[in-house]
């Protein structure tokens, strides 16, 4: 019989490296936008934004908020793209902040998914999970992040315990 101890171990162990995994897949997200010029200030996220509108690939409740909201901050909003995913990249990659990065995470799949995998008004209900896929299992990461405990491997785990053996015990009243 395996010991509940050792399978705790292995499970976040698991989900730790899934958390890296994810981590390096932002970190390469971001680094080219924040690096290079094109997706921020080269017209690359509108170029996005405008064909999600134009195919008709974002949900109804979505239009407006792309066309009032997003298209005329668009430089602002494609910064904050860019340095988002590193950050988020960043954060899971070290075991920093972790359950921030991953709500963070969760909140741009949502936001990506609305923006681009509408399916149409008449399709099945599978489609509408068929054509979010790519988004909707990375936001799927995202919530085991945000509610698990991806703890191995963390430079985040390392400081907090060492904060927690340094501070002092409090005096009983």
């Amino acid at each position: 019989m395996i010991d509940r101890n050792v399978r705790t171990d292995h499970s976040r162990r698991a989900l730790s490296m899934l958390r890296i995994g994810v981590g390096a897949l932002f970190l390469i997200f971001g680094e080219y936008k924040v690096f290079g010029t094109q997706f921020t200030l080269g017209g690359g996220f509108q170029g996005w934004i405008e064909r999600f509108l134009s195919n008709g690939a974002a949900y109804p409740f979505a239009i407006p908020i792309l066309r009032n909201f997003v298209l005329p901050h668009q430089t602002a909003i494609a910064f904050l793209v860019a340095y988002g995913e590193l950050a988020i990249g960043l954060a899971l990659v070290l075991g920093v902040l972790v359950q921030v990065a991953s709500i963070a995470g969760l909140v741009y799949m949502l936001a990506l998914l609305f923006s681009s995998n509408y399916p149409g008004p008449h399709a099945a209900p599978w489609q509408y999970f068929g054509a979010s896929l790519n988004h909707f299992v990375l936001a799927m990461c995202f919530a085991a992040f945000a509610i698990g405990e991806p703890t191995a491997y963390a430079l985040g785990s390392a400081f907090g315990r060492r904060w927690r053996l340094a501070k002092p015990a409090r005096a009983r009243v």
